[in-house]
């Protein structure tokens, strides 16, 4: 008997009636849900994006990243983890719609591009209103997300997390039947890379792989000339990335215009095609097909 048998066979021993009932595959330690399998079975490729820290554009770069899938023509889904700032919808262009439920669960808001959408902003009254929950109430809302609402038919979802090692990110990573990774978006900054580091560090604990590292606001592009000014530094993520033997996807650079359309909730990659930041975005995404093995 291998030792990943013998550790199913000893958590599935422990378990307990009513409790969550866990089990480990391919190395983690997962919690069993019918419902999430059955939701989730339909989707082929599940990312998660992280960041150790707060202030570094992760939501920004997960929902543009939604973008760039969906203009190379995938069926995408991005959902909102982020419980307590739950900025997805804004950006989208969706705030203030509501998802309908049915017979089969709630059906998530249609954004640009036909992206797919579920947050917590979308089922609060109004968006002033506080989410002031403690880390069960947080971690019942995410089982429901995956359990009950219908994704359908969909190449890729996206899962934007709050910034950290806690509740949301732990409760995601274990949830998730078939994650394929993780993406970690940081700035190059020193005070940025050590928590990219725990960020890592945490998903090798939990035997979940790490997809790469995003290096965002490598350099902020003048609107009024053109050049580029390294404000944060330069390669950070890079050298993080090798330090802890795990791909590099690439470095966004800091365009006001991508603040400006994600204000007004439009898709940067269409409204500026031939801009830096956009061709970045589209690089990543093709490596990020390297990775996964998909030929585009």
């Amino acid at each position: 008997m291998s030792k990943e048998e013998r550790d199913e066979k000893s958590i599935e021993k422990e378990a307990k009636p009513g409790k969550p009932k866990f089990k480990v595959s391919g190395g983690r330690l997962i919690i069993e849900h019918k419902k999430i399998a059955e939701k989730m079975k339909n989707i082929k490729h599940k990312i998660v994006i992280m960041s150790g820290k707060g202030g570094v554009g992760k939501t920004t770069v997960a929902v543009n990243l939604a973008f760039a899938l969906a203009w190379k023509g995938y069926q995408v889904g991005i959902l909102d983890a982020d419980i307590h700032g739950p900025d997805v919808p804004k950006m989208l262009g969706v705030e203030g719609q509501h998802p309908m439920g049915g017979p089969m669960g709630i059906f998530p808001v249609i954004g640009p591009l036909n992206i797919k959408v579920m947050s917590m902003e979308l089922l609060l009254k109004d968006s002033k209103t506080p989410i002031i929950w403690r880390g069960p109430l947080k971690m019942r809302v995410i089982e429901q997300f995956l359990s009950d609402v219908v994704w359908t038919a969909l190449d890729f979802l996206i899962c934007d997390l709050p910034p950290g090692t806690g509740d949301e990110p732990l409760s995601i990573m274990q949830l998730i039947p078939d994650l394929d990774g993780i993406i970690i978006v940081t700035t190059p900054q020193d005070v940025a890379l050590l928590d990219v580091r725990k960020a890592i560090m945490m998903a090798k604990q939990l035997n979940v792989r790490v997809l790469g590292v995003i290096e965002n606001m490598a350099g902020f592009i003048c609107p009024h000339c053109g050049n580029k000014t390294y404000i944060f530094g330069l390669g950070g993520g890079e050298e993080a990335a090798k330090e802890m033997n795990v791909p590099f996807l690439g470095r966004l650079p800091l365009d006001m215009r991508i603040r400006e359309v994600s204000d007004q909730g439009k898709p940067f990659i269409v409204e500026h095609t031939d801009s830096e930041a956009a061709k970045s975005f589209m690089q990543i995404v093709e490596k990020i097909e390297e990775e996964l093995g998909i030929k585009s």
